[in-house]
């Protein structure tokens, strides 16, 4: 059976989250609920730091000419899509955590490129490099279908903007993620681990 999916991260990872729905036979059904966009920064002169702490793609994609200044600096990442960017842009990544920067905690002096909106971390240096800007995409045709869920504020993105919960299902990609959603959902599930196809793995144990 055909289900239908709602893919809500912003470009270009929604993209590939449609694609990998797709392959799989089922209908991926785009509305990003964020544009993402670089922000103005001043690069730090990289012999203050020992490493460098990047917990989302969307900081190598976004940070701009800048970044080449800190490629001698060893990357500690969150998460395989954000070690990928940032090897393909020329860092070495020594570490790789599968869900949060808790896992990582490097040591010494560490500088964290990070959006606009983001979590504290009161050991690094932080910068803001890029920004999620809110969109507000027509939800109304969403009624049967199961909403991808990749992040907590995504979650409560789309559980503002929905009417109508009842008719739509959930698959969060964390606990935190899921809480964000709140409760009144026709039916939730939660990925086994925090990955693209985990995550789409458990939208389809859903039923219609």
């Amino acid at each position: 059976m055909t289900r239908r999916l709602a893919v809500l991260r912003p470009e270009p990872g929604n993209a590939e989250t449609a694609a990998r729905v797709q392959a799989l036979g089922h209908h991926a059904v785009r509305l990003p609920l964020f544009a993402v966009r670089p922000l103005d920064w001043a690069v730090p002169d990289p012999a203050a730091f020992d490493s460098l702490l990047l917990s989302s793609a969307n900081a190598v994609r976004h940070a701009g000419q800048g970044l080449a200044a800190l490629t001698a600096l060893p990357v500690h990442a969150v998460g395989r899509a954000t070690a990928a960017a940032a090897e393909a842009a020329g860092f070495t990544v020594v570490a790789t955590g599968a869900t949060d920067i808790a896992a990582l905690d490097p040591p010494g002096r560490v500088l964290r490129l990070v959006g606009r909106d983001h979590r504290p971390a009161p050991a690094a240096r932080t910068i803001a490099v890029y920004a999620s800007e809110p969109l507000s995409p027509d939800l109304s045709a969403l009624a049967g279908a199961t909403a991808l869920l990749h992040s907590p504020r995504a979650a409560a993105r789309f559980a503002a903007l929905v009417q109508h919960k009842e008719t739509i299902a959930i698959a969060a990609i964390s606990a935190a993620a899921c809480d964000a959603a709140g409760p009144g959902w026709r039916a939730m599930a939660v990925a086994e681990r925090p990955t693209d196809e985990a995550l789409i793995a458990a939208a389809l144990t859903l039923a219609d």
